[in-house]
């Protein structure tokens, strides 16, 4: 995997020799284990049904522009928390539970996208993707295969953010040195870094923007 699994170079080297791994050795043991255990090769994909899975990474690397391997980083960690049933501890009256809302989602792009193309999601071009699922995300319709699209857009995103923003990769692309017990932080305020931190390169960098070609 790339250095954090960008797609594109726009990301890349906003914090210069900077890499959370590197103050691992300031963590407690059980803090350690748990974080580090996010970089071991993922586990396979059980929960998910294996049709959909496809679409499932070109999802994951749509809605955080990460490459295919770190995608199927992602949903590999979503899917175990599907087959644990560790929720968000609730779900819309209007959705199935979180496991099946997911796997009809994900057969729905790929349904959608087979008859408009003639191809499954995961095979459509980036730009063909990226116009699928905008249209979802703006839609108005009451029921997209049978649930709201607002609520799938919605699951999606909650899922696919927590995944990414628990990983190493994502605290590296901010800067971020990870977890403050034992050693705590001491320097407090906007732009007062700790001696181990390092200064945004480019710091008026829009986050908006895609960093995808």
């Amino acid at each position: 995997m790339s250095a954090g699994g960008r797609r594109g170079d726009a990301w890349q080297h906003r914090f210069p020799g900077f890499s959370v791994v590197g103050q691992s050795q300031h963590w407690d043991e059980a803090t350690r284990k748990v974080v580090l255990a996010r970089l071991e090769p993922p586990k396979p994909i059980t929960s998910l049904p294996e049709e959909v899975r496809p679409a499932g990474v070109a999802l994951v690397a749509q809605l955080v522009a990460v490459d295919a391997d770190f995608a199927f980083a992602l949903l590999s960690s979503i899917d175990a928390r599907l087959a644990a049933n560790e929720t968000d501890g609730w779900h819309y009256d209007d959705m199935p539970i979180d496991h099946d809302a997911w796997k009809r989602s994900l057969a729905g792009l790929d349904e959608d996208a087979t008859r408009s193309t003639g191809h499954p999601f995961a095979e459509l071009t980036e730009d063909e993707q990226h116009e699928m699922l905008e249209c979802l995300r703006t839609s108005s319709a009451h029921s997209w295969h049978g649930m709201p699209p607002a609520r799938i857009w919605n699951l999606w995103t909650r899922y696919v953010c927590t995944a990414y923003y628990a990983h190493p990769s994502a605290w590296d692309e901010m800067g971020f040195p990870g977890p403050a017990y034992p050693r705590g932080y001491k320097n407090r305020g906007v732009d007062a870094r700790e001696p181990f931190e390092v200064a945004d390169r480019q710091p008026h960098m829009d986050p908006t923007v895609s960093s995808a070609p």
